[in-house]
């Protein structure tokens, strides 16, 4: 599932809530941001590593598809996830299997990906910057989330809920 919207627009409380609804409720929901991670981190926190791997690496670390196995691994602006981690994420998807970094056993995968931007995800496709093959894999099904600017209906919602929040 590919989550499109703006900033703001709640995407991952729609991810949340896709987990929440579905037969996968009673296990994990992992999120990564792969817009906050450093590249060189991102591989290690999506499929952790093996003690050794790297300088630094003092233990075996699970990564995010470990952590989500039976629930959702929410990938949030997975358009700032870098053109070489991008065929690695393919393979996995396609496979159901993955390495950790420094591993050398497949582990098995069994998560329900759900991954948001605030790109044009298909443009970038267009132009290059995206691959073509990780973009359908991903965008089986899209949501797109307009802003509250074109949901003014939404707002006496929206404040009956912070109000209530608020506890008055």
């Amino acid at each position: 599932i590919l989550i499109l919207g703006e900033s703001g627009t709640g995407k991952e409380l729609v991810a949340r809530a896709i987990h929440d609804h579905s037969d996968r409720r009673s296990g994990p929901f992992v999120v990564v941001d792969c817009g906050a991670l450093a590249p060189t981190l991102v591989a290690s926190e999506l499929f952790g590593h093996e003690k050794g791997a790297f300088t630094g690496a003092d233990r075996t670390h699970l990564g995010a598809f470990e952590r989500a196995q039976g629930g959702t691994l929410f990938l949030d602006e997975i358009g700032e996830l870098s053109a070489d981690l991008q065929p690695q994420l393919l393979g996995a998807l396609e496979r159901r299997q993955f390495r950790r970094v420094g591993g050398r056993a497949e582990l098995s995968l069994d998560v329900r990906i759900v991954t948001a931007t605030n790109r044009d995800l298909r443009a970038e496709v267009n132009a290059g910057s995206f691959r073509m093959d990780v973009y359908f894999r991903l965008a089986v099904v899209v949501l797109k989330l307009p802003p509250l600017r074109e949901r003014r209906a939404d707002l006496p919602l929206l404040v009956e809920h912070f109000v209530r929040q608020a506890g008055h």
